[in-house]
């Protein structure tokens, strides 16, 4: 009771201290419902918070149950991911080395188009089809030039620039172009193109210079068959014509114009080739000047033999007159006679032959004293310019060549023109000492009283 009592004091105590704040309850019933009051207010008041207490928990759990929801399907979908990114990883690995391998194939192709390419640009700027189409090998060269991988368009245009040089190297075409002479002097004129190999007006040939993408004459032509063959072709309107082509685009062409000339050849020689030449001159016009001496004294000794009267205008009629003058002598003086006669005619036939012998001798030994001369100039430049530079020591050794060939063609028909007149002339005098026996054999035969 007495604990009651002061619990009772004490929510009387509270409820006094709250009441002093407001309207203090004067009794202890006002005091009773005062606290009833309170209480209801405070449990209502609790009541209302727990219910707000249990919603937000319900709220929380209800989030959280979306959270775990969401997580778990995060969690799937991260496995489902994870699944699809190792697959990727795969995939990707093989993709990757598919790339590498075709990355590496179209970048071989295009090393391969652009050598083609800058091959393509050589060959269309040094052809002579660009003399009549010029400007072609732009489209090359940009395909050469470029750092990307050629376009699908770029590759046509190769191709179509390739088929077009192989066509046109098959075609004979005629156009107009500006032509720059030997002299430089530059003015239209009708060119005719065979395919890649030559190009010709008129009877020149000409060379396209891919510097300036002009055509120029030669400044030497070739031989002059040539020259006729290609002025054949440039008269000629239809039909087939021969000509002279040059498969090696001219270069055998410009060999062929560069070949020293007869003359040249010559001159190659020096001073010592001229000697031989002359000398050779020479012998010829000797041995020439014997045949036709010969032949005539061949003519008159046969018309002599045919003849019963003596002519002192051939050999064999001289020796004839001799006897008709000492037909009354012994035979012994008239054998005299008749061999100092025959003394005096062989002279003639023989004259200059010795001359024509010597000149046969020492044409050889000239050509041998020029190339001694040609190899002592030969290492006369080894010896001041070294042997770095073949064409120093070409004149030289073209000096000591061309003397020994001029040496040798000028000693070996004098030989065989000097075996012709020997023979010759040593048939005519065998003639002359036959005749000379029979007649002493004849004389011979005579009775003293004839003679």
């Amino acid at each position: 009771m007495s604990r009651l009592t002061s619990i009772a004091g004490l929510v009387l105590v509270l409820v006094a201290g709250g009441a002093v704040a407001q309207d203090a309850p004067s009794s202890f019933d006002e005091l009773l419902a005062a606290v009833r009051s309170d209480a209801a207010a405070r449990s209502a008041e609790n009541t209302e918070r727990e219910q707000r207490f249990l919603d937000s928990r319900n709220e929380q759990q209800t989030m959280l149950d979306e959270v775990r929801a969401d997580l778990a399907a995060e969690n799937a979908r991260s496995d489902q991911l994870k699944q699809q990114f190792d697959s990727n990883e795969l995939s990707l690995g093989e993709l990757t080395e598919t790339l590498r391998v075709r990355v590496g194939n179209m970048g071989e192709l295009f090393g391969v188009v652009r050598q083609v390419a800058g091959d393509t640009k050589g060959v269309i700027d040094t052809s002579l089809v660009s003399a009549q189409l010029p400007g072609r090998s732009t489209q090359a060269d940009e395909l050469a030039q470029s750092r990307g991988l050629p376009s699908i368009q770029e590759l046509t245009d190769l191709y179509v620039l390739l088929l077009e040089e192989m066509a046109e190297s098959g075609k004979v075409a005629r156009f107009d172009a500006e032509v720059i002479s030997a002299e430089g002097l530059a003015g239209q004129a009708e060119v005719v193109r065979v395919g890649v190999f030559n190009v010709i007006s008129g009877d020149e040939f000409l060379q396209y210079v891919p510097e300036s993408t002009s055509l120029q004459a030669l400044a030497r032509q070739p031989a002059g068959r040539f020259r006729s063959l290609a002025e054949g072709l440039s008269a000629a309107t239809s039909g087939v014509v021969p000509m002279a082509l040059d498969p090696s685009r001219g270069a055998i062409l410009g060999l062929l114009i560069q070949a020293p000339s007869l003359v040249e050849r010559i001159q190659q020689g020096g001073i010592v080739g001229y000697v031989i030449i002359v000398l050779g001159l020479l012998g010829v016009l000797v041995a020439l000047e014997r045949m036709l001496s010969l032949w005539r004294a061949s003519r008159g000794i046969h018309a002599q033999l045919r003849s019963s009267r003596a002519d002192t205008g051939n050999a064999l009629g001289r020796i004839l007159s001799v006897y008709d003058i000492n037909r009354s002598v012994d035979n012994e003086t008239l054998e005299r006679k008749l061999d100092e006669a025959i003394l005096r005619e062989a002279p003639l036939l023989e004259r200059w032959q010795g001359w024509i012998k010597v000149l046969a001798a020492v044409a050889p030994l000239l050509g041998l004293l020029g190339t001694v001369v040609g190899m002592i100039r030969t290492f006369q430049a080894i010896t001041l310019f070294g042997t770095g530079d073949p064409k120093l020591m070409a004149g030289g050794i073209s000096q000591a060549l061309v003397t020994t060939v001029l040496g040798l063609c000028v000693a070996i028909p004098l030989v065989l023109l000097h075996s012709l007149v020997a023979s010759r002339s040593k048939t005519l005098v065998e003639i002359l000492e036959e005749q000379s026996a029979g007649i002493i054999a004849r004389h011979s035969d005579k009775p003293a009283g004839d003679a």
